[in-house]
């Protein structure tokens, strides 16, 4: 082979490696952006929860136990909301926002929001009471905006989760840690919190 020739090979080489390189880090970008995009609709999902938990809780149609802790906890995950920018920056350091204890924070709303699941299972665990919440308008009303609520926020924590299963990935390949491609963006984390589905309340186009 030829100098010309090896030279040819070598510059074909680089520019092969130069064209994964643009490609693998212009991938890792979006994945970055679909993480925070995904998370923000999470949370967006995860106030209107806690929202609707509240308007139940101040409604007068739960028992007085239930409506004190059931309104406690979603004003703890309501709280904890505030704090939901530190996953948008871990996802997208870009967007400038100044928080601080960013895992911190992450770790507490998801204490929150898994209390404020639990606390409602337990508001809501009598088929009996439910069904009766039912029959009156008003709790109709609320409970079907719970209900929504509740499968939105199962919907977006799924789609978020596969996000970060994504970019973790793409993450752990060796070229992409070796050259750094990800830049100053943290590693994104799943969000690990208790949805479970309250067994007395109808989900949403159930028939009750």
């Amino acid at each position: 082979m030829t100098w010309s020739e090896v030279t040819v090979v070598v510059v074909g080489a680089l520019l092969l490696l130069l064209w994964w390189i643009w490609v693998a880090a212009s991938r890792l970008d979006r994945l970055h952006r679909k993480v925070g995009a995904s998370r923000a609709a999470l949370d967006t999902q995860l106030v209107r929860r806690a929202s609707a938990a509240t308007e139940l809780a101040a409604s007068g149609l739960l028992d007085p136990v239930s409506s004190v802790l059931l309104g406690e906890a979603s004003w703890a995950a309501l709280s904890a909301g505030e704090n939901g920018g530190a996953e948008l920056v871990e996802a997208l350091p870009d967007l400038r926002v100044r928080v601080a204890a960013p895992s911190t924070a992450r770790v507490e709303r998801d204490l929150a929001e898994s209390e404020l699941s639990r606390t409602a299972r337990a508001a809501l665990a009598d088929e009996d009471e439910v069904a009766a919440l039912t029959a009156d308008p008003l709790g109709e009303a609320l409970l079907g905006a719970l209900a929504d609520a509740w499968y939105r926020v199962q919907l977006a924590r799924r789609f978020h989760n596969e996000a970060v299963a994504q970019t973790q990935r793409m993450r752990r390949k060796v070229l992409v840690r070796l050259l750094r491609l990800h830049g100053h963006a943290r590693m994104p984390h799943t969000v690990e919190i208790d949805d479970t589905w309250p067994e007395a309340l109808a989900r949403p186009g159930e028939v009750t």
